[in-house]
């Protein structure tokens, strides 16, 4: 006999080098090791494989992040736990997400890293603010090109203020108190 799992898509959302992925990987580490089936659909990766040929306007946002929605909503109500860190700057999107969610009766939480700007081209995990200050590209979420906070997440995380262990056992507290961990 299995047991049924109960799935649930956790979307990260945050600025670049906001520690939106450090910490999806940090949760998915500790939820394998209690034996849940989990996900992450990191933002990166995606862009290359599902979503390749899009570039970075509003209506490739848009259709990256729900094509990624779709994605996880399917996996979490598959019952997999799915950690999605992916910058989703446009709280419309975010919110068209949240609804097809909503009308399959899957769970779904937003988590805002909110990480301040000044912090996050300290980290620059990729190198975009130095190039974005370089002239060498534009379009930086939250430099250059809008960024719509969530208004009222989930939970809001502010990574600058903790250690990724403390971000994801905040992160697992909720989903536990949600009952989905």
């Amino acid at each position: 006999m299995s047991v049924t799992e109960t799935g649930a898509t956790v979307w990260l959302t945050g600025l670049p080098s906001a520690g939106k992925t450090t910490i999806a990987y940090e949760l998915a580490g500790r939820l394998r090791g209690e034996g849940h089936r989990v996900e992450v659909l990191d933002g990166d990766e995606i862009r290359e494989f599902l979503s390749a040929g899009l570039g970075f306007t509003r209506e490739d946002r848009h259709t990256n992040v729900q094509r990624i929605g779709f994605v996880a909503e399917l996996l979490a109500a598959n019952g997999v736990k799915v950690l999605v860190p992916v910058i989703a700057p446009y709280a419309d999107s975010r919110d068209a997400v949240r609804k097809r969610h909503r009308a399959e009766g899957t769970a779904y939480l937003e988590v805002h890293v909110a990480t301040p700007v000044e912090v996050c081209s300290v980290r620059d995990v990729k190198g975009l603010y130095a190039k974005q200050a370089a002239g060498e590209i534009s379009g930086l979420t939250g430099v250059d090109d809008p960024y719509e906070a969530p208004e009222s997440p989930d939970l809001r995380i502010e990574s600058h203020q903790q250690t990724v262990q403390e971000s994801a056992a905040e992160l697992y507290a909720l989903l536990s108190e949600r009952g989905a961990a």
